[in-house]
């Protein structure tokens, strides 16, 4: 069975000081791992020397948050090369690589735990390190490793293998098939199966004592397995699950000590020590009580540090200090100034008493006195250790008591005498005592949970059978004082506490105060009263407690007597502070939204200018679930308020839409007024512009087969002139005689000898022909200066965009709607001196001298030939220029390139949109 692999650091090419290679050898919390030097020469390497010759099954890398190297090789020997020892040849082999990531995602604030499965065996490890990723807080591109863990197997197993093949065959005749599914998991079904303890994690975020003694009880458990001592192994198997979590808050406590060190705040690091003392000899001390330290005597531990009790030296129950590890029976007192050290969440009631586990009760009867005391009963109930199972009855002199007595105690108001109250609650209760009594208030403090529900459901039957007609005062003074009780009750973390107060709440508002006729000031107090505290456990770490935290309030702003006041709606638009945990966050947001849908905004404490500024605020959370939530109530209020909620939002434009939550809201408004969004405004232009493609192509291969129809008769002319060898004369111009006889055929029908582009003829526009004057003459063309390919100039912008080989070097401006490159895009946008494009119905947009012009095909023709056009078209003032050489009373109909302009009054269909593809294609580079 493979298992953790112990290693020495044999060598490394460099380290900051106080980040030696060396701490890789030890695993713990506070560990800081190795660092390379700063600016140091990469690749950087650490070579490892396993303490026996293993086969390497697993590695594990925890990288730094923002010391990360951008890939890690590994290489493996059977002893080391020349270079460390003499005479050794043996090179390291190389197994691979593993790429880490760069961590911009969390902002570089967690770690990643990198695990890579290998099959090698050998002695020494060799990791090189490469260049790191670079972020803002590396500036000394530095790379790091906090730990590394090696999983393995003795490299020799000796007569394992016959072992393993005896297993096998044994397996066989009893029919087991180690390969069965419900065997996996276990260590019968998985042989290579690698215990959670020897993981990295685990060492990495426990602390190291509780761990040892994890690992030994988990041999003891596998122990007690082989003996078929299944109740001890359910025993131990609490015990290790219990103790995980105790050397976690064991590790985290040690390292906010550390923290504490480094800030110079040593009271607080003095403190958490004591803290931290206490904390390990009660869980100790209950493994003791457990029986579970017995014939470890490594595993007990001295405690020469006093543990004083962190107590306000006022507090008249601290007398002296506690000199030694409490033992079972002693009293602890409360500690009001350590509170905020051992709760995660301050309180101003007394700390509740940990409950018994499953363990406890199946083990041991209930008992009448009071369970053996010591310092765990002032922490709270999730910090507790080790549940403790009691001792046998005699050993503390505790009488039994009887199961007729525990269920009258479970049945009736508050039988038996719960702990008497201290002088701090009786303080603060004073005024609840003068009117429920000090026995009830009493057991609303006590520390078993079932003396405090027991509390709430008998002041749950008093106030019911408060009679009609009893004086006002004395009405209002009871019910302070059950909201004063109730409220405390809110806070309790035991579940069914928490249950009965609400009840109890519910009870008050819908069935006391409406009996007794009270004014709606007192529905007021207990609304203003409790609201806030069950606010704050919608927060709470438990999913349950919230769930029915936020249905009550749900339920309560539903309340005749409470849904006039519109007091619940005014908490929950209050701002998100910045440390406002996710949990309660979520839930504020959910609660608003659900109120939301039921009270709407007209005389229901909801207003859309409330609102809004709630979730517009909300929008800045750190927690993306938040904003998402806030973008849903946004859109839930759009839909009744379109005009209220758009003005407390910015303007819809470019700008704005960059941030991808203003762009999701307003593309949820568009779908709320049934308007397009951008993406399906793209689509239909990506659809549009393919149909255009398509029936281009169709218009062109309609004017081929015109043009193939009308070559057809005039071959069939060329043959019969050829046959008769009739003379012919010459005209002046150039053009030949029709013979007598031939038929007539209208010029004007024949495309031979024709630019279907700019309409010009010419008798030497042949195949050849029309490829020069497509590449060089043609007005309506032009060579792109980027593919060198020939496009129409009013397809140039669509061209550069989505054709052109160096289209990713292009945007297109919203303004002007041209094509820019990418590097001046940000320039011209901001400069804003672009002449705004018009949209196409009304106007074409030419790319070369930037301006506006009629709609329309012929509108192109007239201003890229026409000569009050376009002048930004090299071709025509090309043209133009040579046009003016010839001396006056001189009219030249031919061109010095051979070309003649367009014949005046003809017609020439030309292509809609621009150059076809296989225009492209035929006229591209010359």
């Amino acid at each position: 069975m493979p298992h953790k692999i112990g290693f020495v650091v044999v060598s490394s090419s460099g380290h900051e000081d106080g980040f030696s290679a060396r701490e890789l050898m030890i695993h713990a919390p506070t560990v800081s791992g190795w660092r390379s030097p700063r600016f140091c020469q990469f690749p950087q390497e650490i070579v490892l020397q396993m303490v026996e010759r293993c086969r390497i099954r697993k590695l594990q890398l925890l990288a730094h948050q923002y010391m990360i190297s951008s890939k890690i090789e590994f290489y493996i020997s059977e002893s080391l090369p020349e270079y460390f020892v003499p005479y050794q040849a043996e090179r390291f082999r190389r197994l691979g690589y593993v790429s880490l990531c760069d961590n911009e995602k969390t902002g570089c604030k967690a770690r990643e735990l990198k695990s890579v499965y290998v099959d090698a065996v050998g002695q020494f490890l060799k990791l090189i390190f490469h260049q790191n990723h670079v972020n803002k807080y590396n500036i000394y591109n530095q790379v790091a490793l906090v730990a590394i863990n090696i999983i393995g197997d003795p490299a020799d197993f000796g007569d394992k293998s016959n072992i393993t093949s005896r297993e096998k065959l044994i397996d066989h005749y009893l029919g087991h098939n180690p390969e069965d599914p419900a065997l996996e998991g276990t260590y019968v079904g998985r042989p290579d199966h690698i215990s959670p303890l020897d993981d990295l994690a685990f060492d990495m975020y426990q602390d190291p004592d509780v761990a040892q003694i994890i690992r030994k009880l988990d041999e003891r458990k596998r122990e007690a397995v082989q003996k078929e001592r299944y109740d001890h192994a359910k025993k131990l198997k609490q015990a290790i699950a219990d103790l995980q979590k105790v050397g976690e808050r064991l590790g985290r406590y040690e390292v906010e000590k550390r923290c504490a060190v480094e800030k110079e705040d040593y009271d607080l690091a003095k403190e958490k020590k004591q803290q931290m003392a206490r904390y390990r000899a009660q869980v100790y001390e209950q493994l003791e009580l457990h029986g579970l330290l017995q014939g470890e005597p490594e595993m007990r531990r001295s405690f020469t540090l006093p543990l004083q009790p962190l107590m306000d030296p006022s507090s008249p129950r601290c007398q002296k200090p506690v000199a030694s590890p409490p033992r079972p029976g002693e009293m602890v007192t409360e500690n009001p100034r350590a509170a905020p050290f051992l709760q995660e969440k301050p309180s101003s009631h007394a700390l509740t008493p940990p409950q018994l586990s499953a363990m406890d009760l199946d083990e041991s009867p209930p008992t009448a006195g009071p369970l053996p005391r010591s310092n765990v009963e002032t922490l709270p109930y999730d910090e507790r250790p080790l549940p403790a199972t009691r001792k046998p009855q005699g050993e503390l002199g505790e009488a039994e008591m009887s199961e007729a007595e525990i269920s009258s105690a479970r049945r009736g108001g508050i039988t038996g005498e719960p702990e008497a109250l201290t002088e701090k609650a009786l303080r603060e209760a004073s005024s609840a005592i003068d009117v429920l009594g000090e026995n009830l208030v009493a057991g609303a403090y006590s520390k078993t949970w079932s003396c405090r529900e027991d509390a709430l459901l008998a002041l749950y039957k008093k106030l019911l059978e408060m009679p009609i007609g009893t004086p006002k005062e004395d009405l209002k003074s009871t019910l302070r004082a059950a909201i004063f009780l109730t409220r405390r009750a809110i806070k309790d973390i035991v579940t069914s506490v928490f249950q009965a107060s609400l009840k109890l709440l519910k009870m008050i508002i819908t069935q006391y105060i409406p009996k007794h006729r009270l004014s709606k000031l007192e529905t007021t107090h207990c609304v203003e009263r409790t609201v806030p505290v069950l606010l704050s456990r919608t927060g709470d770490s438990s999913s349950r407690l919230r769930i029915m935290a936020s249905n009550f309030i749900q339920e309560m702003a539903l309340f005749k007597e409470v849904r006039p006041l519109q007091i619940i709606p005014s908490y929950l638009v209050q701002p998100l502070k910045a440390n406002t945990s996710t949990h309660l966050a979520m839930s504020q947001l959910d609660l608003l939204a659900r109120l939301l849908r039921d009270l709407g905004t007209g005389s229901s404490g909801f207003t859309v200018d409330n609102v809004m500024k709630f979730a517009v605020s909300s929008l800045e959370h750190r927690v993306y679930e938040v904003r998402e939530m806030a973008v849903r109530v946004i859109l839930d209020l759009y839909r009744q308020h379109q005009a209220l909620v758009l003005e407390h939002l910015p303007p819809d434009d470019s700008s704005t839409r960059k941030n991808l939550l203003y762009k999701t809201i307003f593309e949820g408004f568009a779908k709320i007024d049934g308007r397009p969004t951008d993406a399906e405004i793209r689509a239909q232009k990506r659809a549009a512009t393919e149909e255009a493609e398509k029936h281009k192509r169709e218009e062109i291969k309609a004017l081929q087969g015109q043009l193939a129809a009308l070559k057809e008769p005039q071959a069939g002319i060329q043959e019969k002139e050829s046959g008769a060898a009739v003379p012919r004369s010459q005209d002046t111009q150039g053009r030949k005689a029709t013979p007598p006889g031939a038929p007539d055929i209208p010029e004007d029908h024949c495309l031979d000898n024709l630019c279907i582009f700019c309409g010009e003829r010419s008798e030497s526009f042949t195949e050849e022909g029309l490829d020069l004057h497509y590449w060089k003459h043609c007005l309506m063309l032009m060579r792109c200066g980027h593919c060198r390919q020939v496009v129409e100039i009013s397809s140039l912008t669509e061209h550069l965009l989505t054709e052109c080989d160096k289209r990713d070097e292009f945007g297109k401006c919203h303004r002007c709607s041209e094509a820019v490159p990418m590097e001046e895009l940000p320039r011209h946008i901001k400069a804003r001196e672009c002449n705004p494009a018009k949209p196409e119905k009304l106007a074409n947009r030419c790319p070369l001298c930037h301006e506006n012009f009629t709609p329309g095909e012929e509108a192109w023709k007239a201003h890229l030939m026409g000569p009050a056009g376009c002048t930004m078209n090299l071709r025509k003032t090309h043209v133009l220029h040579k046009a003016q050489a010839p001396q006056q009373g001189k009219s030249p109909t031919v061109a010095k390139s051979g070309t003649t302009g367009p014949k005046a009054g003809s017609k020439i269909p030309t292509p809609k949109g621009g150059l076809s593809k296989s225009s492209h294609r035929t006229h591209t580079q010359r």
